[in-house]
């Protein structure tokens, strides 16, 4: 690759990726140039951008991040505290490159996993038929840039009727100062088909850098999965995310996002409810303090009827945090009898903490159940004083009601070990607040 000697992150991606740029004429390759291609008409957003109002990331423009490379010092050693007991199958990736050293396939007759290069030879029809197809770009510059710079991914296909019990552990680690790291991940659930995915973002150590993660599920008929997904990034990083999700027929998705780290993070999520009797859970849980901003953008999208949704967002703010959430709900014409729930909670823990909560409804047919609500405010002062009488400090009152609060959430990852990493970090989180 070139030297980059501009300052602007935008003109810095731009030139690298003509200086590496794919001239191959195979349907990946055309996606990727497609995708370059409107890029190249886009521009970062703004906060005059509707949709971005409240999220600055202007201190990214003046970035020179070019993309990483690959690199294999990371020792198998490093990652065992963040390697999960339950999962068989682990695909490691490393400032967004395959790690094969650190991954374990264990190849069962009825899962298919791996990078991308391998899929191509043996499953290219099945990949253009679902990579790219979900998570579009026309109007998003990350998921464009991720796609044009796309090379290795996270890629799960999981046959008709296949039941997986294990989780499969998707892990993101970041290492290199001062780059941007493309993670790409592709999950397709056929008919009847049970699968449970972890995707996990970490960082060897408080560096800066960008992640830009692009996540695509697709289930056929009567399929089910449960997705985790754990942001615990570097303090100083910057984490953009997009995730989109197509339901069919009686398919049932089941999400849990806790976004813990990053300078900055926004994270998209569009599930589309393509046909009947689908189901999604959409819960979410951020927890932030200094001067973190933690942005989370929800699309749940009702096309045919009695589709079924739910969704709980929560977010404790500390310090000189500020906390986003926008939730959407639409309900279009044909989506008769859809019954839908959304609320969004937020605590703050300081005078100076920020939380800006919008849920949005748009119903567009007559025969329909749907709610939302929205709450902010601090600690109850009944509660801690019930605490109080029971014979605990004002602290530890506080303390407990706080932990109490994000537990909620994280109680419901169906994975024992990983539910006991996050509920040791947001304890100690919790106890070390001055409040």
């Amino acid at each position: 690759m070139s030297e980059i000697t501009s300052t602007d992150y935008f003109t810095c991606l731009l030139k690298s990726w003509s200086a590496k740029s794919d001239s191959s004429q195979s349907w990946l390759g055309q996606l990727r140039a497609e995708a370059y291609d409107r890029v190249s008409m886009q521009h970062l957003p703004t906060k005059r951008d509707e949709d971005w109002r409240f999220t600055d990331i202007s201190p990214l423009a003046r970035l020179p991040y070019k993309p990483s490379q690959p690199q294999d010092n990371l020792q198998a050693n490093a990652i065992e505290r963040l390697c999960l007991s339950e999962a068989k199958n682990r695909l490691v990736f490393v400032d967004g490159h395959y790690a094969p050293q650190l991954s374990i396939i264990a190849e069962p007759a009825v899962l298919v996993t791996g990078n991308l290069p391998a899929f191509l030879s043996t499953h290219a029809s099945i990949l253009q038929s679902h990579l790219g197809q979900y998570a579009h770009f026309d109007n998003n510059v990350f998921a464009a840039l991720n796609t044009a710079f796309l090379h290795d991914a996270a890629l799960i296909y999981v046959p008709q009727h296949s039941i997986i019990a294990d989780p499969i552990h998707l892990l993101f680690i970041a290492t290199q100062n001062e780059v941007t790291n493309y993670p790409r991940c592709l999950l397709i659930g056929e008919t009847g088909s049970q699968v449970t995915l972890v995707e996990d973002y970490v960082a060897s150590e408080q560096i800066t850098y960008v992640t830009n993660s692009v996540t695509e599920i697709s289930l056929a008929a009567n399929a089910h999965a449960k997705h985790v997904r754990i942001q615990r990034e570097s303090d100083k990083a910057f984490h953009f995310a997009n995730c989109a999700v197509s339901l069919a027929h009686a398919s049932n998705y089941q999400s849990v996002s806790i976004s813990l780290g990053s300078r900055l993070s926004r994270y998209n999520l569009d599930v589309r409810l393509n046909d009947e009797v689908a189901e999604c859970t959409v819960d979410g849980f951020t927890m932030i303090a200094n001067q973190q901003l933690a942005d989370t953008h929800t699309c749940i999208d009702h096309v045919k009827p009695n589709g079924t949704s739910h969704q709980q967002h929560k977010c404790i703010v500390n310090d000189m945090a500020h906390a986003v959430f926008n939730g959407k709900i639409i309900v279009r014409p044909n989506a008769q009898r859809t019954n839908s729930s959304q609320s969004s909670r937020n605590l703050l823990l300081s005078r100076t903490a920020q939380v800006d909560t919008k849920p949005q409804l748009e119903i567009f047919a007559d025969d329909v159940k749907c709610s939302h609500g929205a709450t902010v405010g601090q600690l109850e002062q009944e509660e801690i004083f019930y605490l109080r009488s029971r014979g605990l400090s004002e602290q530890d009152s506080r303390n407990l009601l706080t932990y109490a609060f994000g537990a909620e959430i994280i109680n419901r990852i169906p994975i024992a070990s990983l539910k006991q990493q996050l509920e040791q970090i947001v304890l100690s989180q919790t106890q070390s607040n001055e409040l």
